[in-house]
């Protein structure tokens, strides 16, 4: 069994680097709070003091981290991934960060000798929990078919989307859909909630008709409840829809869509909703409506 390196104990990554310990995979686990490694190390992952450390001796590093700032800590400097990697290993990022550092990160990377993978999911974490995310992997195919067992241990599907950076850039496209979506399930529901239609009923009506959607599925009984607990967060979510303005603009795209929903989820993540679910974003649309989407109009 491959030895694994794996950094970054999130809500995403803490169940990945568990799936694959009961796979029987050797993984040795970093975070930069400490903490977190502790259910690992219980499950019987060794923890590093260095994302160096994670690297040396590993036939696969994975990241899995928040943000492009949050990849400079963990790939740079002496401690750095970059410093502990040797030629014909494999790193495999599956952070959300913007195509631009994708790439960079792959030159530097096959400079070393080793070989790089963007390497997005979807799903959020009852998929990463439950081993069902969906990969979407820029790289050499061939380096994907040689980690497709590690792949295969965390998700139910594995796209090849192209060159370096490509898994990044389809991931910014999804979820861009994803975030308006989410607001037009949002903003129907206030409708319906504003003159009187019970919430159930438009639920079952969203999800029988046209309008429905994965947006739906995954988050039309958690509005209807009021339940926000962060399946994925809306600052994340915001951190994603900042990504995809930045692109578009590089590359010259109309997306007032994308803008419309970046200015939404800002206001939720001002209002002090960001560490909750992307959906709380549907109180900035009950404030606005005097109530609550579950709620009748009286």
């Amino acid at each position: 069994m491959k030895k694994i390196g794996f950094i970054g104990l999130g809500t995403m990554g803490a169940p990945m680097a568990s799936n694959l310990l009961k796979k029987g995979y050797e993984v040795t686990v970093y975070n930069r709070t400490e903490s977190r490694c502790l259910p690992l190390v219980e499950q019987g992952a060794k923890a590093a003091q260095t994302p160096k450390e994670a690297a040396l001796g590993a036939d696969t590093v994975i990241t899995m981290v928040s943000n492009d700032e949050s990849i400079a800590a963990v790939y740079e400097g002496e401690a750095g991934v970059l410093a502990g990697i040797s030629s014909g290993i494999t790193v495999i990022d599956c952070s959300t960060i913007s195509p631009a550092l994708s790439q960079s990160l792959a030159k530097k990377i096959v400079a070393a000798g080793a070989n790089f993978l963007d390497a997005p999911v979807t799903g959020s974490s009852p998929a990463a929990i439950g081993g069902t995310l969906v990969f979407m992997v820029g790289g050499n195919h061939d380096v994907l078919e040689a980690e497709r067992d590690i792949f295969e241990t965390l998700g139910q599907k594995i796209i090849h989307m192209g060159d370096n950076g490509s898994g990044s850039v389809a991931k910014l496209a999804h979820n861009t859909i994803v975030g308006i979506n989410n607001l037009a399930l949002i903003e129907g529901f206030s409708i319906a909630a504003k003159s009187g239609i019970p919430a159930q009923s438009f639920l079952e009506l969203v999800q029988l008709g046209s309008a429905g959607s994965k947006a739906a599925e995954l988050k039309g009984q958690k509005l209807i409840d009021h339940d926000f607990t962060n399946q994925f967060s809306l600052s994340l979510m915001l951190k994603d829809l900042k990504l995809a303005s930045a692109l578009t603009d590089q590359a010259s795209i109309p997306t007032p869509m994308l803008n419309v929903a970046k200015s939404l989820f800002q206001a939720g993540e001002t209002q002090g909703f960001g560490e909750e679910d992307l959906s709380a974003v549907a109180k900035i649309y009950e404030a606005w409506i005097h109530q609550k989407i579950g709620e009748q109009s009286k």
